[in-house]
């Protein structure tokens, strides 16, 4: 795959970096030129100018791109990025903040493939979002975090919500749905959850009891599960 990404900031670099170590073509645009020299000291192909523009987009490989990512700073200059990106045909993903409101979240999802709030799981959420959800990507997971699948019982609180509005807070994240006879995929923030469906979710070690909890409303119990 190549990926074109946008704002070489704390997200945008770690997440360059992990995918570059992995064998993907990964180029950068960037406005700020001491940025842009360290991507390409990192051995980055890195364009000076703004992404949000059709013209420094294709200087960074949009034509050739499978996915574009926009993680500047600025919620609405990754949507620009991300729309303009998307008459190409690419998977599209932006970073938000958690001061964006509902309905500017709603308005960002619905164009965009994926919208994520990168505060919370750093780099491994942004690259697992360009890579369309491919939980063997997630290559930066830590001690600190793992990854378990969990499925939905019947009467669950959850049953008929939306995904989008789920928040596990610091724990962590829902990053993958499947119905009950689907395979599990990165779902649309529209999604609403069913009975015996299942939800992968990245969270915090030690905390699968508590976040299974307030998921499915069931009291975990003193010895586990």
């Amino acid at each position: 795959m190549k990926i074109v990404i946008v704002g070489y900031g704390r997200v945008g670099s770690q997440t360059a970096r992990v995918l570059a170590e992995e064998g993907y073509e990964v180029s950068v645009a960037e406005t700020v030129p001491d940025k842009v020299e360290r991507a390409r000291e990192q051995g980055l192909t890195a364009v000076e100018g703004d992404g949000s523009k059709e013209q420094v987009l294709m200087q960074a490989g949009l034509e050739t791109a499978d996915a574009v990512g926009g993680f500047t700073g600025d919620p609405d200059t990754n949507y620009t990025i991300c729309q303009v990106a998307s008459r190409h045909s690419v998977r599209t993903v932006m970073r938000i903040s958690e001061h964006v409101s509902d309905p500017r979240y709603d308005e960002f999802a619905e164009h965009v493939d994926d919208v994520i709030d990168p505060e919370r799981l750093g780099a491994a959420g942004a690259k697992t979002a360009l890579l369309g959800g491919d939980f063997g990507a997630i290559a930066d997971l830590t001690e600190q975090l793992g990854i378990t699948v969990l499925q939905v019982p019947a009467g669950a609180p959850i049953v008929g919500s939306r995904i989008s509005r789920i928040d596990l807070g610091e724990r962590g994240r829902i990053y993958a749905h499947g119905h009950s006879k689907d395979d599990l995929t990165i779902p649309l923030p529209a999604t609403h959850i069913e009975a015996n469906d299942r939800l992968a979710v990245i969270m915090k070690t030690g905390t699968v009891d508590d976040i299974r909890a307030d998921l499915f409303g069931i009291d975990p119990p003193a010895n586990g599960w």
